[in-house]
């Protein structure tokens, strides 16, 4: 069997899968969110640690496979910057989780001086605060003497996967995979080395980085207390790209979107890192073989956020799964708009200093109007994310494979269908995160043969077939352009 590590924003998970792909046992343990300043967003690594911990050990008990793992992969929310003492593995500070938005006047300020197009060339991303390369800086520069204690090589920085695998063999190895270090803003995607030119840009110790390891590979074992022998490490992704390879998006010209916290668009362009004319993301996607496979991204930041919202600060909804009834029930939103920039707007606009709104409110606008226009944003913010992707192709995206616990919500998935005017494909499996690095630890061991033998086991539960109007369709995706641009502040 293979035990999958799912460690994401809002919860840490475990899967343990059989050769079939399928899953035998899950645990999930969430995760406290500390929102310390407005905009800012953070975790206690040792929650982080903990919760990851007991879900593994609780999944392994599940599923009576005390003795029986092959190996782990594991998988994390991307950019989450930790910053942690070498000797005593203690961090330095909360994790600052990748919708934090507090090195957002530190990224204006590599615009305005003119860094933007070479950070672009070197990485694939934008200069944003949504990477991890300005949330280290704010480390170095905020948390008293971690700049001296990096310089003197005394701390270690990682995402979150590093962080783990640092606990998981008590210290020893301290590595993250392409498609993570890709995520930093500090890694050079075209010559797979960290670039020393940001580093410097930055101020950013070079001591303080783990060494960049394949998604497939065995990079370690575990220390044989924590499970009670010694397993693999064999398999690293971030999240969306452990989706991606999930999803068997293992062709140029695939596409996937992950509805998660947010939700996270990638198309497979094979060996070519295209760059983007449409403020979309070249990033590194995870494959089994020699050779890097490249992929266009867009990041939309809140979506299932959103469902959350409704839930706890509005208290429209008791249950996250009470949106879909409460949507179904009036004909449509009755003109109104949710614009859920609660953290900015993400891809292809990239405003940090964008904020939440809701437009078109009447007299008669109630409680369900406000839930169907917050499930309808989500499409509408992936179709901004698609339509930049087609433009960058110069050819129209066929279908989308949909994934994460939102994409089990038929009204979402239907009206996803209907704006973008092309099939929506939903798996058997849609937990595909945890999936996708279970099939790259495999492969690493022998687990399972080839990527031909896992793209067999992929299999459609249903394809959402588009049934709006194109008349409709443009009136609605029109009137979302019109609130989108007057909620920018970049405008």
């Amino acid at each position: 069997m293979i035990l999958a590590l799912d460690q994401g924003t809002t919860s840490s998970r475990a899967i343990v899968f059989d050769r079939r792909g399928f899953p035998l046992a899950v645990s999930q343990k969430e995760i406290v969110q500390h929102y310390p300043e407005p905009g800012w967003v953070e975790h206690d690594p040792e929650e982080i640690w903990m919760t990851q911990l007991e879900a593994a050990r609780q999944a392994i008990l599940m599923a009576e496979a005390t003795d029986k793992i092959t190996a782990i992969g594991i998988t994390n929310q991307r950019e989450t910057t930790l910053l942690w003492n070498r000797e005593t593995g203690k961090t330095v500070h909360r994790a600052i989780v990748w919708q934090d938005r507090r090195a957002a006047d530190r990224c204006a300020d590599l615009i305005t001086s003119g860094h933007g197009p070479d950070i672009t060339a070197q990485t694939g991303l934008i200069a944003d605060s949504y990477f991890s390369a300005t949330k280290l800086a704010w480390l170095l520069d905020n948390v008293p003497g971690a700049r001296a204690d990096a310089e003197a090589g005394k701390l270690a920085f990682g995402t979150v996967d590093s962080f783990l695998i640092w606990r998981l063999t008590g210290g020893d190895v301290h590595v993250t995979d392409v498609t993570n270090a890709s995520r930093t803003m500090l890694f050079d995607i075209h010559r797979m080395e960290w670039s020393a030119d940001l580093l410097e840009m930055l101020r950013i110790p070079r001591a303080v980085l783990p060494q960049v390891v394949k998604s497939c590979e065995v990079v370690a074992n575990t220390e044989p207390d924590v499970f009670g022998y010694p397993i693999p490490i064999a398999g690293i992704a971030g999240d969306q790209q452990a989706a991606t390879f999930g999803q068997a998006c293992f062709h140029p010209g695939m596409a996937k979107g992950t509805y998660g916290t947010g939700c996270f668009l990638l198309i497979n362009t094979g060996s070519n890192a295209r760059t983007s004319s449409n403020r979309l993301l070249t990033t590194i996607a995870a494959s089994a073989g020699r050779k890097a496979t490249y992929a266009l991204e867009g990041s939309v930041f809140i979506a299932g956020a959103a469902v959350q919202w409704l839930r706890d600060e509005m208290g429209f909804i008791r249950y996250s799964s009470e949106v879909e009834e409460v949507a179904r029930s009036i004909p449509d939103s009755g003109g109104v708009y949710v614009v859920p920039a609660f953290t900015g707007l993400g891809a292809p606009y990239w405003d940090s200093y964008a904020r939440g709104a809701i437009f078109g409110l009447t007299r008669g606008t109630g409680r369900s109007h406000i839930v169907r226009a917050t499930l309808e944003s989500i499409a509408y913010q992936c179709r901004d994310v698609l339509d930049a992707m087609a433009l960058d192709l110069g050819e129209p995206i066929k279908e989308v494979r949909v994934d994460g616990g939102a994409s089990n919500n038929d009204f979402l998935m239907q009206f996803q269908a209907d704006i973008l005017g092309i099939p929506v494909v939903r798996p058997k499996f849609t937990e595909t995160t945890g999936l996708g690095v279970a099939y790259l630890a495999g492969l690493a061991t022998g687990f399972w043969d080839s990527v031909d033998e896992i793209e067999s086991q992929w299999s459609v539960d249903r394809t959402f077939v588009p049934s709006m109007l194109e008349t409709r369709r443009a009136e609605l995706y029109a009137g979302w352009q019109d609130v989108v641009r007057r909620t920018r502040t970049d405008k």
